[in-house]
């Protein structure tokens, strides 16, 4: 058969022959598939949250501009997100690979050299340049489906790195609040600490001059011990909080970064949606959703590595021999055109079993789709039930933290009048450091919750990188 009728042939085959590949579930029926009857509801359950469209921008809220600095230095300096960001350029070259797999292969080949007596190598005696061209038509779809689930890794791993973003960002305001809230409480234990030095300096006074008693300067010194050590815990507590936090910057953690001198106001109420908002722009669950896809184009992948394939062929050459001597009617520069076929007809059952691999792993990709969409909106309920919770804690904080504070000022003025001795003042003074340290735990975890939100809304801290799904080819 002549190269002409050899390519006319291909080509016939790949017209009559090849075949459409098909497109993965859409996102609503890999919903169904993997929830398998569990309800995506329309509204949340916890809590009365603020309606309105999910946003992002989430970080200015707190108008901080030092989290601010320090969220766009964890973002360039992470070694964790670095890595993250990494994998997304490898998922982005082998999808180049994959798409290179359609296109012909060119390759250009030159010889040439002195032959010298004696030697037995032929070929450094021929000089001469070489064009070749091939090319496997993608009858069946195999390199189509490989090229989509590339495509669809790679999507999947630009989503994991903005979720990794969002979650950087996310970990860097809850360690700063954290830092924030064990700098203030640790100023709190040590204003405890003096006034049970105060206390027990007032104990030993007084059993100088008589009305005092020795279980009495016992009982303050023992109380100041227990203040000190809570100092002691409350300063360790601020410095692993500080390292921590410089770890994820990238900084040596020396307990250098000096955290806020307060913590921000709370911001105002958070629109948040409806749950089937959240899961198709969270961009984990995104991430969960292309790994489906992915596992459906592998499938069909192995489907059509059962089937037989062809591979065309073409060069030109150009040789020439000042030792050799070529035939007569050798034609210089020549050129030819051909083809390979292939059908696997017995592999032992390994194709077939390649299938089993590919569908089995479909099934484990659409579990954990459905995994990761309860997580997410067990995340929102978790977030806002808490946000409640602790929104009726601080109310009702505050309001103790303001009658310690009355309380000691009654206290006060009885001292100055002679009703009281000022070991009640000293006291007091305890008991309102250590209703504002109850306060400030509470209102930490306020806004340490309130990130939990945004993170578990898919609301980004700032504009979101795009992460739509990528659609076949």
């Amino acid at each position: 058969m002549s190269a002409r009728n050899i390519i006319l042939a291909a080509a016939i085959m790949v017209v009559l022959g090849g075949c459409a590949v098909s497109a993965p579930p859409a996102p609503e029926q890999m919903r169904k598939d993997a929830l398998q009857g569990t309800e995506v509801r329309a509204s949340w359950s916890a809590g009365t949250p603020a309606e309105g469209a999910i946003s992002d921008n989430w970080l200015a809220s707190f108008n901080d501009p030092q989290l601010t600095a320090l969220v766009n230095e964890a973002l360039a300096k992470n070694p964790d997100l670095r890595a993250t960001a990494a994998r997304v350029e490898q998922s982005a070259a082998y999808a180049r690979i994959a798409q290179a797999t359609l296109l012909p292969a060119i390759n250009l080949l030159g010889t040439g050299g002195i032959k010298a007596g004696g030697g037995s190598d032929i070929s450094s005696a021929l000089q001469g340049v070489m064009l070749g061209v091939s090319w496997e038509p993608d009858l069946w779809g195999r390199l189509r489906y490989g090229r989509n689930a590339a495509d669809a890794t790679y999507a999947s791993a630009r989503a994991d790195y903005e979720f990794a973003r969002q979650s950087m960002a996310a970990q860097v305001a809850r360690s700063w609040f954290i830092a924030t809230e064990t700098k203030l409480q640790l100023a709190a234990t040590e204003s405890m600490a003096q006034s049970a030095r105060d206390l027990v300096r007032l104990a030993e006074d007084r059993q100088k001059v008589g009305p005092g008693s020795d279980r009495d300067v016992a009982l303050a010194r023992a109380n100041l011990g227990t203040t000190e050590d809570v100092v002691r815990q409350s300063r360790l507590a601020h410095q692993q909080a500080v390292r921590s936090l410089e770890a994820i910057l990238g900084r040596y953690p020396a307990t250098e970064l000096q955290a806020a001198p307060a913590l921000p106001a709370f911001p105002g109420p958070v629109p948040v949606g409806m749950p089937l908002e959240m899961l198709e722009r969270r961009p984990d669950v995104i991430a969960a959703e292309r790994r489906v896809a992915a596992a459906f184009d592998r499938v069909g992948e192995a489907k059509a590595a059962q089937l037989p394939t062809i591979r065309l062929n073409a060069s030109v050459s150009a040789l020439d021999s000042e030792v050799l001597q070529l035939q007569e009617d050798f034609e210089n520069p020549s050129g030819g055109a051909g083809g390979t076929f292939f059908a696997p007809l017995y592999q032992g059952g390994a194709l077939r079993a390649q299938v089993s691999v590919r569908t089995a792993e479909q099934k484990e990709a659409i579990a954990r789709y459905a995994s990761q969409a309860l997580r997410a909106i067990g995340d929102v309920e978790n977030a806002l039930a808490a946000s409640q919770v602790l929104s009726e804690r601080a109310q009702l904080l505050g309001q103790v933290l303001d009658d310690q504070e009355r309380t000691l000022q009654y206290d006060q003025a009885a001292y100055r009048i002679g009703r009281e001795d000022l070991r009640a003042v000293q006291q007091q003074r305890v008991q309102v450091e250590s209703a504002r340290m109850a306060l400030l735990r509470v209102q930490s975890e306020q806004l340490i919750q309130r990130v939990n939100l945004h993170l578990a809304l898919g609301g980004s801290f700032a504009e979101p990188i795009a992460v739509a799904a990528a659609q076949p080819h």
